[in-house]
């Protein structure tokens, strides 16, 4: 199994070298917290809306969607890191 990092051994930055596996990985959290505000903005459900339906603004699809953008921020961190290392 190898290492995910965003460096190698040698220190060069190993996201081309992941090709398609690298830009999904980064493509997940937008896409993700995409899928959240289109959720959170849906106006189909606010048909079915009661006064005390619930205390959060958000939904149950809402929140799942945000945790899951959240889950998958790793590889944006993983870059960044490797981004500042390499300007220090």
């Amino acid at each position: 199994m190898t290492p995910c990092s965003a460096t190698d051994q040698a220190g060069t930055s190993a996201w081309p070298t992941r090709g398609a596996a690298g830009w999904l990985a980064l493509a997940a959290s937008p896409t993700f917290a995409l899928m959240a505000w289109i959720a959170a903005n849906d106006t189909r459900s606010m048909a079915f809306c009661s006064a005390g339906q619930g205390i959060l603004p958000i939904g149950g699809m809402t929140a799942m969607y945000l945790l899951m953008s959240v889950f998958h921020l790793s590889p944006w961190l993983k870059l960044a890191s490797a981004h500042a290392q390499a300007n220090t």
